[in-house]
């Protein structure tokens, strides 16, 4: 009985060792690769630092102060609004859409399911640089189009008001495949007997849809309006090769805006600065998703 006694107390720290042993590689990769980074950009964002210099002057709150008085900072975060809200519902609108259309059990599902899941795993980069093509005013194939509508191309690269819709489109396109997916896997895992139930109750297809699938898809709506918000806000390879942040700073969101600052003029402070307030946002973005939105989620 004693040494069973022993090996039931040591059982306890044996699962803990093994628990340690299993996420000390990943703990690791995090502390080194984004935790801190994070607490040194936090740190930066109180200097005067060109990358160049060996010496840093500290500045204090100057940063933040810079940042919240300029006009420009107002634009960049409306952008970012912008695009972000436009980006998160088609995606999330389209997807929900193709999803229901691939839940009829139509031929040719999984290869259509594959088709549209390809261009999120593209390299953001390569997306950017086709739809440049495609969205040429002259020879592109939108140009093509609305040539034989009689219909003339707007310059897209060049007109404040047409390159914000540009990129969102690309952006959408590139990451609608990732949503479908998300939604037809829920909607794969709804009950039939659901359906059948409304269906006695004389409901019809929109009370359907209201009352059955957009309840039983919640955790997968919960779950795509968190990622997809925090990738939007953070989208920079797209807008980087298809407009370089203009024309005039239309497509100037705060990531880029953060490049711009330590990159490109090498305000390294400034950039930290940035950079900490987009956390900030989006921390606080999350938490309100989690405190307000999963109470009305059905985990059922």
């Amino acid at each position: 009985m004693q040494p069973a006694q022993v090996n039931n107390r040591r059982s306890p720290w044996r699962e803990w060792a093994l628990f340690l042993l299993f996420i000390a590689p990943n703990m690791v990769l995090l502390i080194a690769f984004t935790y801190r980074p994070m607490v040194e950009s936090i740190r930066l964002s109180f200097y005067d630092w060109d990358m160049i210099s060996p010496s840093k002057t500290w500045v204090g709150f100057d940063n933040y102060r810079e940042y919240f008085a300029d006009e420009t900072s107002r634009y960049v975060i409306r952008n970012t609004v912008v695009f972000t809200f436009a980006t998160v519902a088609g995606t999330m609108g389209i997807g929900l859409a193709l999803a229901l259309i691939l839940n009829l059990g139509l031929r040719g599902r999984d290869a259509a399911r594959t088709v549209l899941f390809a261009p999120y795993v593209v390299s953001g980069a390569a997306v950017g640089i086709t739809w440049l093509f495609i969205f040429d005013p002259r020879f592109g194939l939108v140009a093509a189009i609305l040539g034989r509508a009689g219909i003339a191309s707007p310059n897209w690269y060049n007109d404040p008001d047409w390159a914000m819709p540009m990129v969102i489109i690309v952006y959408v396109w590139k990451n609608l495949g990732y949503a479908t997916v998300v939604y037809l896997a829920g909607l794969q895992t709804v009950p039939r007997e659901l359906y059948e139930a409304a269906r006695v109750d004389g409901a019809g297809r929109w009370a359907r849809f209201r009352h059955v699938t957009v309840p039983q898809l919640s955790p997968m709506t919960f779950f795509l309006l968190i990622t997809t918000i925090l990738s939007s806000m953070q989208a920079f390879d797209i807008i980087n090769v298809m407009t370089d942040g203009g024309p005039l700073d239309a497509t100037r969101t705060m990531v880029y805006h953060v490049y711009d600052e330590g990159f490109v003029r090498f305000r390294v402070g400034n950039a930290s600065a940035i950079a900490t307030v987009l956390f900030v946002i989006l921390l606080a973005v999350t938490l309100l998703q989690v405190k307000f939105l999963e109470r009305r989620v059905n985990y059922g």
